[in-house]
């Protein structure tokens, strides 16, 4: 199957829908087996054009490529992770989700797929980091991957927290948290998703 060509990116922001999912699952090499219809809507692209293609189709240049490495080494350990990305739709717009990924095992215990969830971060979130991805970006750019690498470790390890938790810290400081205590343990033990999105 061809490649589809990426779009050049217009500064135009395509705002989601706090109600829908957009949803995903592909191989355990990036490729799309599956995209559910908000998904489609919001990309622009038809189901036979993205269908088969690398996930990265949609990715925007504006994404630092240290934050796709770590995300693909987390997926390649078989661990779940959450991430705030700023994606490409079809017609040059932009949109950002928090992504919820999960790995799916098969019964040899090896990576079957990946399934994403993906929904509308709250706008603290986005501008938060936003200006990170832009000072990664920006050292990538000048230094190469492995240089932002390390200004990114700095900067976690300077809030003393890994990157879920920061992504947890800056998607949770606007929603209301649970104030009694049964409530509390409860939510502490689900995912960002059951926490952001009740």
């Amino acid at each position: 199957m061809k490649t589809l060509k990426r779009p050049e990116p217009i500064n135009a922001e395509i705002i989601l829908d706090p109600k829908q999912t957009i949803m995903s699952k592909t191989d355990p090499k990036g490729i799309i087996e599956y995209a559910n219809d908000y998904f489609m809507e919001i990309c622009g692209y038809e189901e036979h054009e993205l269908i088969g293609q690398p996930h990265n189709v949609i990715r925007h240049p504006d994404m630092p490529k240290v934050i796709f490495k770590w995300l693909w080494q987390r997926l390649q350990a078989k661990k779940n992770i959450h991430a705030v990305v700023k994606n490409l739709a079809k017609d040059g717009r932009f949109y950002w989700v928090i992504t919820d990924f999960e790995v799916k095992l098969d019964e040899e215990g090896q990576i079957a797929s990946f399934f994403a969830r993906r929904k509308a971060p709250p706008r603290t979130t986005i501008e938060k980091i936003d200006h990170l991805y832009k000072k990664i970006l920006s050292i990538e750019k000048a230094m190469g991957v492995e240089v932002a690498e390390k200004y990114f470790i700095g900067f976690l390890e300077e809030k003393g927290m890994t990157y879920d938790e920061y992504i947890e810290d800056i998607c949770l400081a606007e929603v209301k948290k649970p104030v009694d205590l049964k409530e509390l343990q409860y939510y502490k033990r689900k995912g960002l998703f059951v926490r952001m999105f009740r």
